[in-house]
């Protein structure tokens, strides 16, 4: 099991946490990945931290598709490989409608025909065997609508791209996971129970079989999100993961599409996410965190002390040795945690 850092998106003032991931390129660290919301973008910071690194990998986790056409992604993704010496994994995602329409301003769609479409189109790139062209839902190139002019003509890209390339996806919904498998070369499961890969496995398992050419668990990543926090005092470790689980549970979509409350609910706590919904979306934020339970809590996250930590990453070391995670992506971590984590991981 190899080891990430989650560098996220800016709060209200851009920063970016390059200590970390400077003692986490030093420990060994496989990758570091950023993200973006409505507030700082996720290919600005990656640009940054390759510029100031040697030897982890960066990705991002993840750009929003709809944000950007197939081909300006590829072309990013393309140059920051080039210039890294092969250090860029691209991470990608539908993000949600309220961000898409509502920040964006464009139509959300359909995610997964959107997905197959988009990494269609960037490994045809990538690839360059013959100019571009596609003719699917959501793109079409070249461009043939109403107010087109009628010169769209198919071009192959210039620069020479990695076809190897890995690219991932950030899905937790059964059709989504179905979908990464399929078309993808690793996913982003956001939290996740070690102990219960079955959540996903049905879905991985009819994804690799669509895909065809033997495609298995051994051709593709599991790299989930792990909040890691190194304190003694265990009540004020849950904190942060408590409040984060109840926005995400509770507040990242609207009350009849939030795939993070459907993702809870499978896991076990539907009654939990029902009330954690009810009392963040009346206002109630404060209460929504604390329905977070506490056994949901240490089933995603790492916490506690150093000898709780080391304990609690014992069902992570054996997802690992089965090929269910392959890499542990630690978020909200101290230098203090990264270097446990690499103790016993590495």
């Amino acid at each position: 099991m190899k080891l990430g850092i989650i560098a996220g998106y800016s709060p209200s003032h851009m920063s970016i946490p390059m200590d970390l991931i400077m003692e986490g390129e030093r420990l060994g660290y496989d990758s570091v990945w950023t993200a973006e919301a409505w507030g700082s973008d996720a290919v600005t910071p990656a640009t940054w931290i390759l510029a100031q690194t040697t030897k982890i990998k960066v990705g991002t986790a993840i750009m929003q598709m709809p944000a950007r056409s197939p081909a300006m992604t590829a072309m990013t993704a393309m140059t920051l490989d080039a210039l890294s010496g092969g250090r860029f994994i691209l991470g990608l995602g539908p993000s949600g409608p309220q961000v898409i329409e509502g920040w964006h301003g464009v139509a959300y769609g359909r995610p997964l025909e959107r997905t197959r479409e988009y990494i269609q189109i960037i490994r045809k790139i990538l690839e360059r065997k013959e100019p571009l062209t596609h003719q699917g839902f959501h793109y079409q190139l070249p461009y043939i609508g109403d107010d087109a002019t009628g010169l769209g003509k198919p071009l192959k890209s210039i620069l020479h791209g990695n076809p190897d390339m890995k690219i991932f996806t950030a899905s937790i919904t059964p059709n989504g996971v179905r979908c990464s498998a399929e078309v993808a070369d690793g996913l982003f499961p956001v939290w996740m129970n070690p102990q219960r890969f079955d959540i996903l496995e049905g879905a991985l398992n009819e994804g690799f079989a669509k895909a065809g050419g033997g495609k298995s668990l051994a051709d593709f990543e599991i790299a989930p999100f792990v909040e890691v926090i190194l304190n003694d005092d265990l009540e004020a470790a849950r904190m942060p993961v408590r409040e984060n689980l109840a926005l995400y549970i509770g507040g990242m979509g609207a009350r009849e599409k939030n795939f993070y409350n459907d993702y809870a609910k499978r896991q076990g706590y539907e009654e939990a996410a029902v009330k954690i919904q009810d009392l963040f979306l009346t206002g109630k934020r404060a209460e929504a965190a604390a329905a977070v339970p506490d056994e949901l809590i240490d089933e995603v996250a790492l916490i506690g002390s150093a000898d709780r930590i080391r304990d609690h990453l014992q069902p992570w070391k054996e997802a690992g040795k089965k090929g269910q995670v392959s890499t542990l992506l630690a978020r909200g971590s101290s230098i203090d945690a990264l270097r446990l984590l690499a103790e016993e991981v590495l």
